[in-house]
């Protein structure tokens, strides 16, 4: 998404914000659309979803949320009545978490209101590291069900340390401990945590085709199965350097665990901004 769009949408946002008192708020029915829905109905379920996120935060829901109604013109000069929610920064950051990350709108609304100031760079900034986490968060839930996998067809802790080890090795060209060097990542920390984007998504299209052809080929034992994850690595870098991407030469990202503090960092900022008392 270029400058220009950014800076379009982030004005479309301020626009439909309102004052209660110091606490800056927005309609549910105006950001609707900004998350691609267009029936109210369907819409609340995502609100109420929120809500409950709010709630297992242990952070006081009627702080941000608040239901409420309009008046709204109809034709010929008729009003009717329509329920509508008032929703905080932080509910409505909390409101883009349950739309999914990987889609580019979803993540400019989570960044929009995630930061305290509007500036289109720290805009840009964000989208990117929602981005990194959605991607990171996604390889971790592949080696996770990689792992299940194996350990119902026999292969143990170890025997999963050695083929995604392998595995690394077909993607990279070299291995895990070579690469984690390279990258200036500790021994005793994950690759992936410094890996480029590129490389995070190499990865876990390699492991989700692993995980496919375990359970369609039905593999059993290490062999096998290092077999499989070594093919689908070696056919992901070739897919890679077709493109004119090598692997191993891409540059190291900021540690993930730093970009998860921050955005950690960013949500305990914006909840303490809620509306005032129960009245507004």
């Amino acid at each position: 998404m270029d400058r220009t769009t950014i800076e379009r949408y982030a004005s479309e946002l301020d626009s439909h914000s309102q004052k209660a008192g110091d606490t800056e708020y927005w309609y549910a029915r105006d950001i609707m659309p900004y998350l691609g829905y267009q029936q109210w109905k369907n819409f609340i379920k995502v609100v109420d979803k929120a809500r409950l996120a709010c709630r297992n935060s242990d952070v006081p829901v009627e702080a941000h949320f608040r239901d409420t109604s309009r008046e709204v013109p109809l034709a010929k000069g008729a009003i009717r009545s329509i329920a509508d929610v008032k929703l905080t920064r932080y509910a409505c950051y909390l409101i883009a978490q349950n739309g999914d990350p990987k889609k580019e709108e979803v993540a400019l609304l989570q960044s929009y209101f995630a930061v305290q100031t509007r500036k289109t760079e720290i805009i840009e900034q964000r989208m990117g590291e929602i981005s990194r986490l959605a991607g990171r968060e996604a390889l971790a839930t592949a080696e996770k069900k990689l792992s299940q996998n194996l350990y119902e067809r026999g292969v143990d802790d170890a025997g999963f340390a050695r083929i995604r080890s392998k595995g690394d090795t077909a993607l990279f060209g070299t291995t895990t401990r070579a690469m984690k060097e390279k990258l200036g990542q500790k021994p005793n920390k994950p690759l992936a945590d410094v890996l480029h984007p590129v490389n995070v998504a190499a990865k876990q299209l390699a492991t989700e085709m692993t995980n496919l052809g375990v359970e369609t080929k039905d593999l059993h034992g290490e062999s096998p199965i290092t077999e499989e994850h070594i093919g689908n690595n070696s056919r992901v870098r070739g897919m890679l350097i077709e493109s004119s991407i090598i692997p191993e030469e891409l540059p190291a990202a900021e540690d993930i665990k730093k970009v998860q503090r921050r955005a950690r960092t960013d949500e305990r900022r914006i909840e303490r901004r809620g509306f005032a008392d129960n009245n507004s």
